[in-house]
């Protein structure tokens, strides 16, 4: 667990410090920032009127601020205007663990709790660069070649941003871990690794003649992992991290 002073790291409150098996806990900024970039969804949790939701929706990272978007009319968006307090978990699992009790079954997996209060995004600069960022975080360069929004697709488009004041991320990454007795009884046990992996592109079938995939998409190429895929254009799109 990261808490030295000399690494980048999100404060410790009650909130995020992580309560029980606490040594897989992690706030520097390096394992929560890897653990965000390597998703492009998030689910957002918030309350209205005491009742909680929890919304999935595309996400970014700029520095310590996330972003996400949505349509103007949605509830998340219309309820997340007067710096709401908001919950944004992203969760990846890495492997199936089958032990040899039932206790100790288990998961591989890393996720990430980001605290903050969110703002709906209204200053026009910011959101211009939102509506760029919305694509080409993901896929670098992109917005260039693409027929530009129009007013209504623009305005039918909203975006919330939070500064995150605490976070933590969990990662369990131990595979099988029986009790030291169990190792001797003659019992199956395993790790099934699970992992996102991209499949061959499917090109529009009304590409007009000529048109061909153009090597900034290089990256999400057949048999890559998507986290690998969306960490290196994270890192194109925002060099300094």
């Amino acid at each position: 667990m990261t808490e030295g002073a000399s690494t980048p790291s999100y404060p410790l409150s009650s909130r995020n410090r992580v309560k029980r098996l606490h040594e897989r806990g992690f706030y520097d900024h390096e394992t929560v920032h890897r653990i965000l970039d390597a998703s492009m969804m998030c689910h957002v949790s918030y309350v209205i009127d005491g009742q909680p939701y929890c919304t999935p929706t595309f996400f970014w990272r700029e520095g310590t601020k996330l972003y996400w978007h949505g349509s103007s009319a949605s509830r998340m968006l219309r309820n997340q205007t007067e710096g709401e307090r908001v919950c944004l978990t992203v969760a990846h699992l890495d492997s199936l663990v089958l032990a040899r009790c039932g206790f100790n079954h288990s998961a591989d997996y890393r996720a990430v709790m980001a605290f903050g209060s969110a703002y709906l995004v209204t200053d026009a600069e910011e959101k211009q660069r939102a509506v760029v960022a919305m694509v080409d975080r993901f896929f670098p360069d992109r917005t260039a070649t693409l027929r530009p929004s129009n007013t209504q697709e623009i305005k039918a488009t909203s975006f919330i941003a939070m500064e995150i004041e605490e976070a933590s991320a969990k990662v369990r990454s131990k595979g099988v871990a029986d009790d030291a007795e169990d190792y001797e009884l003659p019992i199956y046990a395993e790790r099934i690794p699970v992992r996102t992996v991209l499949g061959a592109p499917e090109p529009c079938s009304r590409l007009l003649d000529g048109v061909t995939r153009p090597a900034t998409l290089d990256g999400y190429s057949e048999g890559r992992l998507l986290g690998d895929a969306l960490r290196d254009a994270y890192f194109a799109e925002y060099p300094a991290g």
